[in-house]
């Protein structure tokens, strides 16, 4: 498989999950916002990296990559990679917390509306970005 189609699945794969937030969010599950957020955030970012020829490292968190090649990625995502590179961060650091929770913090009842609402507009920004970033064929 070549870094083209890799690049193109990653993104498939990342808007078919934003369909899942939805219905999370409605049932109530916040903490599966978040969670699959950053799983499809991920994805998003990796597609556009391997667009535009960089094999993404084995790991959660590559908003600094975004922001090291830039200048590789067009005017659109160029211009916001601060702002991918900020959800990226914040999810990231979210992501352990959102699933497995810690003694004194239990995800159903840490996790409200709010984080739900900024989990899937962030996404939903990052989708949109990458989908401007790699070309598709589906």
């Amino acid at each position: 498989m070549t870094n083209l189609t890799l690049a193109q699945s990653y993104l498939v794969k990342a808007q078919k999950r934003l369909l899942v937030l939805d219905l999370l969010f409605k049932e109530g599950a916040y903490s599966d916002v978040v969670r699959e957020a950053q799983e499809l955030v991920e994805l998003a970012m990796k597609a556009m990296l391997r667009q535009v020829g960089v094999d993404p490292p084995k790991q959660h968190d590559v908003g600094g990559l975004l922001l090291d090649f830039r200048d590789r990625l067009g005017a659109v995502a160029a211009a916001e990679a601060g702002r991918l590179a900020d959800i990226s961060k914040w999810l990231r650091k979210e992501r352990e917390l959102a699933f497995y929770g810690d003694t004194d913090f239990v995800p159903t009842s840490e996790y409200g509306p709010d984080d739900g609402k900024r989990a899937i507009e962030d996404a939903r920004f990052v989708v949109q970005v990458a989908a401007q970033v790699v070309k598709q064929i589906y």
